[in-house]
């Protein structure tokens, strides 16, 4: 039996969940299509996907076509829920990319698909709504091969587009332009195919052209497109068979060491956490005890399988054993995290394809009495969702969160209400902006001298590294020079206080190495036992080190780094002069207009502050006539007045003499 793990994946409203519920109902697995409209779904089970019309979470199910089963996974569309997205990419066999016949190739299409040729996810693009009035199949598929993939050819032609009775009809070896098409195509990636089409007369037979198209697709180098509609089942038919033709699927088997991916971790009945997980190799059963390695985990956890559930025919069912090429549920790993390695790393890498969130806000218990129990609630969501960066100033008692725009906001506001009965408010999102080290700067407190007030040693040189590095930790000392204990609360304390740089924002790419260390080892008076007072602990070193870092960060100084968007607006070619000091004044640095008879094009961008304001303002600038689509680009400095968070004592610039005041007293207490 073989397997293949298909995610169906589109922008928002593209009519992704419409096609799951219409694949489902070919194949069987449901008796009647279910309308997102209506509420009806199968995979849109949370009553606020039902409310909204939308989907949130990913969800499973599976059917079986021509021999293989399918675990399709259809995951959210709109941006806000694009971390979704990043954890099922890296269980994917093959993708179904959806594209609206009216709305054509939409921002969050493109950024998907990049994703999925980064990957190299073998990937079929299904343009649907071909049954809706201004439905333009041929300029969709124009579109498609400029902004997605030169790499595509079209595998039937629509009748009747934009009515009702569109209908399909899928290119035969009796169709030459798509003969013709497909050979030109497939040529460019296969030297022998290329051969064989210059020495044969007769051209290449239509046999051996439909093998290559298989194993270039399997390979990610071309992508069939197909055209039909969910919602009246045209074309849907000769989707299910590509997809059994030209996507890969896997065998199963209990060969090599077990060696799976946790790519979605929710809450049962019960509160107990349920991992859905997807095996490369080998197998894991019932009541084994199986090695957990998350990201940034220094050792590995463990834990017992208690029970463990697969997709098979739209339904899930128990078994003994989750197989290699599977995906099912598994009970009772207590410490399960979303992104952990079962068993031996391997199977795809784990790592970012999308942009993080780049908004923060706070968020307030309307109940003061509510506050523990918010804490736990948005701890439980971060674990289905750790992008959401939960972070608690102690200071000020706030709770922050990452959010990737307001509509995620509103979701959560809805989960707490419904799930938790806490009902919260929002303070204004602003914002999320980097800082990164200018030049080098170092700093040293010795033990014993003032105004150390803590019985350690530490000395710090932060460093600039490449973009999109992260932060790395080095050491300049001999790792035996003080305990490994020691050691590591200076590497663990460097992280935590990297969250917050000289301006208050997370610090990244830079390299800090620890230079100095010194302690005083276990001591006792005379006769007497352990004494603390003289003898170095963990907390010094974790007391000291901020200080140190903020200072060597402080000489090193630091750029602040705002995230901008590139945005696309079509517009009256008319309009493009009042629309120039607009743009100017966001900020934005837009390219050369492009006209094209009546239409002008701009591309740019645009800080992410003031994405939503120049989107709100395009339509009474342009008559109503304007569109405009963006998507996250980079971070680049911040020009002109620094965005700060808003702070008190935590602001690093001013609280030296505040923090030594405090840990002064800390010591003065020991």
């Amino acid at each position: 039996m073989h397997t293949l793990n298909l995610g169906i994946l589109a922008h928002v409203d593209a009519g992704k969940t419409s096609l799951t519920e219409r694949l489902l109902h070919n194949a069987g697995v449901i008796a009647a299509v279910g309308s997102v409209d209506d509420g009806s779904t199968r995979t849109d089970s949370l009553a606020l996907e039902r409310q909204r019309g939308i989907t949130i979470k990913s969800a499973v199910v599976s059917f079986a076509v021509d021999g293989v089963t399918v675990n399709l996974i259809d995951t959210p569309g709109h941006p806000d829920f694009i971390a979704e997205v990043e954890r099922v990419l890296g269980v994917l066999d093959g993708a179904v990319l959806v594209v609206s016949a009216v709305e054509g190739v939409q921002a969050q299409t493109r950024i998907l698909m990049r994703a999925l040729l980064r990957l190299r996810i073998p990937t079929l693009v299904f343009v649907n709504k071909t049954d809706r009035a201004g439905a333009r199949c041929e300029g969709v598929l124009a579109d498609v091969a400029r902004r997605l993939s030169p790499a595509v050819v079209a595998m039937g032609s629509v009748e009747a587009a934009g009515t009702r009775s569109a209908a399909t009809r899928a290119f035969t070896a009796g169709d030459p332009g798509f003969v013709t098409a497909l050979t030109d195509l497939l040529t460019t990636h296969d030297d022998d195919l290329l051969a064989a089409y210059v020495e044969s007369a007769a051209g290449v037979p239509y046999g051996r052209l439909r093998e290559r198209l298989a194993a270039q697709t399997r390979r990610a180098l071309v992508h069939p497109v197909y055209f039909g509609s969910a919602a009246t089942g045209a074309g849907v038919a000769e989707l299910t068979a590509g997809i059994a033709a030209f996507l890969p699927a896997v065998g199963q088997g209990a060969e090599g060491p077990a060696s799976g991916t946790v790519f979605k971790v929710e809450r049962g009945p019960a509160g107990e956490k349920i991992a859905y997980a997807r095996m490369f190799s080998g197998e894991v059963r019932t009541r084994e005890r199986v090695r957990l390695l998350g990201d940034g985990d220094q050792e590995p956890r463990e834990g017992k399988i208690s029970a463990i559930t697969v997709f098979d025919n739209g339904t899930d069912v128990r078994g003994d054993a989750l197989p290699a090429g599977r995906i099912g549920r598994l009970r009772g790993l207590h410490t399960v995290r979303i992104g952990d390695t079962i068993g031996e790393v391997g199977g795809r890498p784990a790592r970012s394809h999308f942009a993080p969130p780049t908004l923060e806000t706070v968020v307030t218990p309307c109940r003061s009495e509510d506050r523990g129990a918010l804490h736990i609630a948005l701890g439980h969501l971060a674990e289905q969702d750790p992008l959401i960066g939960v972070r608690r100033d102690e200071l000020r008692q706030e709770v922050s969160l990452s959010l990737y725009g307001e509509v995620q906001k509103e979701v959560i506001q809805a989960t707490l209400a419904d799930e938790y009965g806490i009902e919260v408010g929002f303070r204004e999102t602003t914002t999320i902006c980097l800082e990164r080290p200018a030049g080098t700067g170092a700093a040293v407190e010795f033990i014993d001298v003032d105004p150390n007030p803590f019985l350690a040693t530490v000395g710090l040189r932060v460093e600039p590294a490449a973009f999109g590095s992260g932060v790395e930790f080095r050491r300049e000392v001999e790792l035996g020079a003080m305990p490994y204990a020691l050691m590591r609360a200076v590497e663990e304390t460097v992280q935590e206080t990297l969250a917050q740089g000289i301006h208050g924002w997370r610090v990244t790419d830079c390299t800090v190495t620890l230079t100095h260390t010194g302690y005083w080892p276990r001591q006792s008076h005379a006769h007497a036992v352990f004494d603390k007072s003289m003898s170095s602990t963990a907390g010094d070193f974790r007391n000291l080190t901020p200080l140190v870092l903020m200072e060597a960060l402080r000489r090193a100084g630091t750029t602040v780094y705002e995230p901008v968007h590139r945005f696309r607006a079509e517009l009256p070619a008319d309009a493009i002069g009042p629309l120039a000091p607009v743009v100017a004044r966001l900020g934005a640095v837009p390219g050369p207009p492009v006209t094209d008879g009546v239409v002008c094009t701009v591309e740019g961008v645009v800080p992410a502050a003031r994405v939503h304001e120049l989107q709100q303002l395009l339509p009474g600038m342009t008559r109503g006539e304007g569109v405009m689509e963006s998507a996250f680009e980079d971070y680049r400095p911040v020009e002109g007045r620094l965005p700060r968070r808003s702070r008190t004592d935590r602001d690093p610039l001013n609280r030296k003499e505040y923090l030594l005041r405090t840990l002064r007293r800390v010591a003065g207490g020991r």
